[in-house]
C-alpha cells in the first residue's frame, strides 16, 4: 500500500521504517527536514500534508489533540481532501473528545478512521513490537490491522470511537505510578549501600516485579539499552508523561473517578519538569528522589 506517515519523532520515525521493511510504499511528512531525510535514505519519498491526500492510507503520530484536529478537521483539513474509502490511523495519544470529533468527521466523509495510540516505547517502535490500542468500528479495525501488524506485536480492539485513547491513558497513568514507586524503592536500597542491579534482579522476580524493572530500569548502567544508560535521551520525554497524566486527570473528572495515585504521580512529574527535566526520559524521575 501507499502510506503517508505524518510525524516522524522518536516514535514515528522507527514506526515508518518498519512499514518500509514490510514492503509498503511510504511518504514521509514532517516539519523536521532531518527526520524526513533519514526516512528518505531508508527508502521513503518526501511529501507534504497535502500530498498525503493522494495516499490510500494515512498514519499520524502527533504531540497533542490540537495538532490532530488541525491536521484532519475543517474545510482545509486532510479529511476533506482524502478520497472516499481511504483509511486513517492516528497513533497520537490525545484526549478522547478530540478523537471522537475526528471519528465523526471521517464518518461523514466516508473514510475509515481509528484512534490507535501505542505502548512499548522507542525500543518497541524500533523493534516493531509495539502494542496498539485501537478505537473505532469493526470494519475500520479490520482494515487497519494489517498495517499495524507491520509495526507492532500486540493489536487490541478496545472498543468504539475514542476507546483506544481512554485505554492508553489508563495504561500510562499506571506506568507513571510504577516508575515513581520503582525509583523510590531503588533509591532507598541504594542509600543503604545496595547494588541497584542486584536489588533490581531481586525485585524483578519477587512480588514487586513490574515492567519498569524488566524493560526500563531508571538507574544508569543497570540496563544497557535503557534510556537511563544513554543520558536519559531517546525515550519517552517527562513532559509527555505529564501531558498523558493531565489527560488522565481530565478523563477521571468526566466520570468523577478517584485517582489518588495518578494525581500524586502528576505532581511528582510536574515538580521534576519544573527543574528542567522535561525533555529527558520519564525514567529520569529518579533524580527527584536523589534530592
Amino acid at each position: 500500500m501507499k502510506i503517508a506517515f505524518i510525524g516522524l519523532g522518536n516514535m514515528g520515525g522507527p514506526m515508518a521504517k518498519n512499514l518500509l521493511k514490510a514492503g509498503h510504499e511510504v511518504m514521509a511528512v514532517d516539519l523536521n527536514t532531518q527526520a524526513v531525510a533519514e526516512l528518505v535514505e531508508a527508502g521513503a519519498s518526501a511529501g507534504s500534508a497535502d500530498d498525503a491526500a493522494q495516499c490510500e492510507v494515512v498514519v499520524s503520530m502527533l504531540p497533542a489533540g490540537r495538532h490532530v484536529a488541525g491536521l484532519y478537521l475543517g474545510e482545509t483539513g486532510l479529511l476533506a481532501k482524502l478520497a472516499e474509502g481511504a483509511l486513517v490511523i492516528d497513533s497520537s495519544t490525545i484526549d478522547a473528545a478530540t478523537a471522537k470529533k475526528v471519528h465523526e468527521a471521517a464518518r461523514v466523509a466516508g473514510i475509515d478512521f481509528v484512534d490507535a495510540p501505542v505502548s512499548g516505547g522507542t525500543a518497541g517502535a524500533a523493534a516493531g513490537t509495539l502494542t496498539f490500542i485501537v478505537g473505532g468500528s469493526d470494519q475500520a479495525f479490520e482494515r487497519a490491522k494489517p498495517v499495524l501488524d507491520a509495526m507492532g506485536a500486540n493489536i487490541f480492539h478496545a472498543g468504539g470511537d475514542g476507546a483506544g485513547q481512554v485505554a492508553k491513558i489508563c495504561n500510562n497513568m499506571l506506568l507513571s505510578v510504577l516508575m515513581a514507586g520503582t525509583c523510590e524503592s531503588l533509591k532507598l536500597g541504594m542509600a543503604h549501600g545496595l547494588d541497584p542491579k542486584v536489588l533490581s534482579d531481586i525485585m524483578k522476580v519477587s512480588s514487586g516485579g513490574n515492567w519498569v524493572l524488566e524493560k526500563y530500569n531508571p538507574v544508569p548502567g543497570v540496563m544497557e539499552n535503557a534510556p537511563a544508560s544513554k543520558g536519559y535521551q531517546g525515550g519517552f520525554m517527562s513532559q509527555l508523561m505529564s501531558k498523558d497524566l493531565e489527560l488522565a486527570m481530565g478523563a477521571a473528572g468526566e466520570v468523577a473517578a478517584p485517582v489518588p495515585m495518578g494525581a500524586l504521580a502528576r505532581s511528582l512529574y510536574q515538580m521534576h519538569n519544573k527543574k528542567g527535566n522535561g525533555t529527558k526520559d520519564f525514567s529520569s524521575l529518579l533524580a527527584l528522589f536523589e534530592e
